[in-house]
């Protein structure tokens, strides 16, 4: 055993990857529904800084790791965030989950007083009951103790067990009635034009009476598909393609207009024919719609695009990121052309700019050193909160000039739990030792003390987002989610609530609740921990 932990302490950069390794084979296991996660490889590097006092890498690695994670989070979320607080359920849900933050940091700082903990020790419980790993490292930089992290994984496992046991059993008390929605996919109808009311006027006129979220994108005239366009006087039995995501509404278009008759324009394709391509070039991405300009001499409709697993129908304010499959209406003879146009590449897909990373994270670190004052606390500074929001806003206008601040999405989240896996670990060994001689003179009562914290997050958040600002189940499933911000609760409030409402929730609530939850304890911090 000597040999071993002379191995693990001489030998750092192995001792953080066996750490890694070890931790995500614990964090998959799964006790009815329940797992760990990348938590794991916290409690793991606990286990192996205890039995190898000095094996921690260098604090300034798991500084990086974080951020990465949060830095990707912010491009990821930035749409997300500034629409949540603008709209007023979003802001609904943010007034919620900040007020459940701060009584859960309102009961960490009463138990200074009154159970007799070190300031450090609460403040790292706060974070863990939050699973928030930005809020650990603000203490630890704040601070400069190792308590800290203590309290962070004594919190911890009640932050990640405590939200999805309370989810389930408001699912169960309320019985919410929730309809899974089916995958968006476009559908196609072929319309054949009999309404004597549009005949002789233009395709705008028509244009304009379409049942919501139907659009034209071709029509066939003469034996000849053509692409749309509002200056076309159109003529009785002209062919209309419509677009929709919803078939109910391709049958009303189809009884106002004419009827259908499938199969005239779509075995047709030596005028125009369908083409699915990649976004990925830098010259189309960050771009919205309107704003795309083909090549010269080319003439294409952009009728679909598909991002993720659900299919969007293309307005000018849409904005391509990297990724989207863009389906198009060209001539044959121009497909070579848009192809080279768009990138069409699954492997660019999958890169990424380390300009742009550089540039936003060199800005953001740069504003988390510029001093804010505040009246009574004299001054502090955001760190790494700062980089978190710069990167949200980066996140929002996706590209400036020749910067695309956006990522693929696989690769962000490659980076960004890399990023907190690096985090994790080398915060669990620097902070084993501490760990084990704390619980070993505490006992169960830290236990307690998180499981305290954690109840009065979520149960605040629920009972204001429910019963106050009376958001539907599924939204306050998000919210939760957000509010206690480990990823595996979102998975399982996607479970129980199978509407894309967690999904959005969280991506409001997530970002402005980790800079919430970093304030509060520097402001703590300033005030109580002279």
């Amino acid at each position: 055993m000597d040999a071993l932990r002379t191995l693990l302490e001489t030998q750092p950069l192995l001792t953080l990857f066996l750490t890694i390794a070890l931790g995500y084979v614990v964090g998959e296991i799964n006790i009815k529904g329940f797992s760990l996660g990348s938590g794991a490889v916290l409690f793991v590097g606990l286990a192996i800084g205890g039995f190898a006092p000095k094996a921690a890498p260098p604090a300034v690695l798991g500084t990086l790791g974080l951020l990465l994670f949060l830095y990707g989070v912010g491009i990821q979320y930035g749409a997300q965030f500034f629409r949540g607080m603008t709209t007023p359920e979003g802001l609904k849900a943010n007034a919620a989950a900040f007020l459940g933050v701060l009584g859960a940091g309102g009961v960490a700082l009463a138990l200074v007083p009154l159970a007799g903990i070190r300031l450090d020790e609460a403040l790292g419980m706060f974070a863990g009951s939050g699973t928030s790993t930005a809020t650990l490292q603000a203490i630890i930089a704040t601070l400069k103790g190792d308590g800290a992290a203590v309290g962070y994984s004594v919190a911890y496992p009640f932050g990640v067990a405590g939200p999805i046991l309370c989810i389930y059993a408001l699912k169960a008390i309320l019985k919410p009635k929730i309809e899974q929605p089916a995958n968006q996919v476009i559908e196609l109808a072929e319309i054949t034009l009999h309404n004597s009311e549009f005949v002789g006027r233009r395709l705008s006129a028509l244009a304009a009476r379409l049942p919501p979220g139907v659009a034209i994108a071709a029509i066939r005239r003469e034996h000849h598909n053509q692409l749309p366009s509002d200056s076309l006087m159109l003529r009785d039995d002209d062919v209309l393609l419509a677009t929709s995501t919803s078939p109910e509404a391709l049958k009303k278009a189809a009884a106002q207009f004419g009827e259908l008759q499938p199969g005239r324009m779509t075995s047709h394709r030596e005028d125009l024919d369908y083409l699915r391509v990649f976004a990925s070039s830098k010259a189309v991405v960050g771009l919205a719609l309107g704003d795309l300009r083909f090549p010269e001499g080319v003439s294409a409709s952009i009728v679909q695009i598909r991002r993720g697993d659900a299919d969007m129908l293309p307005n000018p304010e849409l904005v391509l990121e990297f990724g989207d499959r863009v389906g198009l209406l060209a001539n044959p003879k121009d497909s070579k052309t848009m192809r080279k146009f768009f990138g069409d590449s699954i492997k660019g897909t999958a890169e990424l700019s380390f300009i742009s990373i550089g540039i936003g994270a060199t800005l953001g670190l740069g504003l988390g050193l510029i001093p804010i004052a505040i009246p009574g606390v004299a001054s502090l500074t955001l760190g790494l909160a700062a980089l978190l929001l710069l990167a949200l806003w980066l996140g929002k206008v996706r590209r400036t000039g020749p910067f695309v601040w956006s990522m693929p999405l696989s690769a962000n989240l490659v980076l960004r739990n890399f990023g907190l896996t690096i985090f994790l670990a080398q915060v669990g060994i620097a902070s084993g030792p501490k760990f084990f001689a704390t619980i070993g003179a505490q006992g169960i009562t830290f236990l307690a003390y998180g499981a305290l914290i954690l109840l009065a997050l979520v149960l605040i958040t629920a009972a204001l987002a429910l019963w106050v600002f009376r958001l539907p189940f599924d939204t306050t499933a998000g919210v939760i989610s957000g509010a206690a911000g480990n990823p595996a609760i979102l998975a399982f409030a996607s479970r129980v609530a199978p509407t894309d409402k967690p999904d959005v929730g969280y991506a409001m609530i997530f970002p402005s609740m980790t800079v919430a939850k970093i304030v509060f304890v520097q402001v703590a911090a300033a005030l109580l921990g002279g």
